[in-house]
């Protein structure tokens, strides 16, 4: 909307992402917010010279795609009609919220042709979740992974795997006392870490009983990590790493709350 009422127009974002307006021509809209696409809309007519102090104002009357697809870790996954835009954690609301395994890290792919490919982290922490400001629009497709997976295998009270569902954060001491803790006859002293670095298998040594005591500082966890906790210096000796992989492979899952 222009204050030239003759250059008032109603016009339809093409599938190029452009709108095409009087004097000015073509102009590319994509991915601008209405008063982003005025501020441009106003530079064309000004930098044509068609009008010295072009005021603008752009109204959006109607989505060409009233649609978005969430897929994922969402309790009722699917396609949601959307007149408008919304934040991302009302469209998360709309499609029941996300499921006890659901990652924190989610994607938001813009509709169209050249659509931006946007990643959103959702924060646990209610004030941090709700101040976040990104916008889903209709066309947009949100995908919710699922979230990792850290295993504690050997003589913890409750050896399996556990999924990352702290922010998608989990650290060593976080995952053994989600195993119920190292049992009495744990070899503490002994306690190693296997971690796949670009497709090799490391092991790594962890001085849990120093962690424990704040001696030594909590070391963050990977998606896939195995902790492993021995049950005696002989079987650390004797246990490779290539059974403690294979161990975690079949190891039964627990989803944390």
């Amino acid at each position: 909307m222009l204050r030239e009422p003759e250059l008032d127009q109603r016009v339809r974002v093409l599938d190029s992402g452009e709108i095409s307006l009087a004097l000015a021509g073509n102009v590319s809209v994509q991915g601008l917010t209405p008063a982003q696409a005025a501020l441009r809309i106003a530079g064309r007519y000004r930098d044509g010279q068609f009008l010295l102090h072009p005021e603008v104002s752009v109204l959006v009357e109607e989505y060409a795609t009233q649609s978005v697809t969430i897929l994922g870790q969402v309790v009722h996954p699917g396609t949601l009609r959307l007149d408008a835009p919304r934040s991302l954690i009302d469209v998360l609301s709309l499609a029941g919220g996300l499921t006890d395994v659901a990652d924190r890290n989610i994607v938001v792919q813009r509709g169209g042709k050249d659509g931006q490919r946007i990643h959103a982290f959702l924060s646990n922490r209610a004030d941090d979740a709700l101040n976040a400001n990104l916008l889903v629009r209709p066309g947009d497709t949100v995908l919710v992974p699922r979230a990792g997976i850290v295993y504690v295998l050997g003589d913890v009270a409750h050896p399996g795997g556990y999924v990352m569902t702290n922010d998608s954060k989990l650290t060593v001491l976080q995952a053994i006392a989600l195993a119920a803790g190292a049992s009495k006859t744990a070899s503490e002293k002994r306690v190693r870490l296997v971690r796949n670095v670009d497709g090799l298998t490391q092991s790594i040594d962890l001085p849990l009983r120093d962690m424990e005591r704040g001696r030594q500082p909590d070391v963050p966890l990977q998606a896939n990590d195995i902790i492993y906790v021995p049950f005696s210096l002989a079987k650390n000796i004797s246990l490779g790493i290539a059974n403690i992989t294979a161990a975690a492979s079949s190891a039964l899952i627990y989803a944390t709350h």
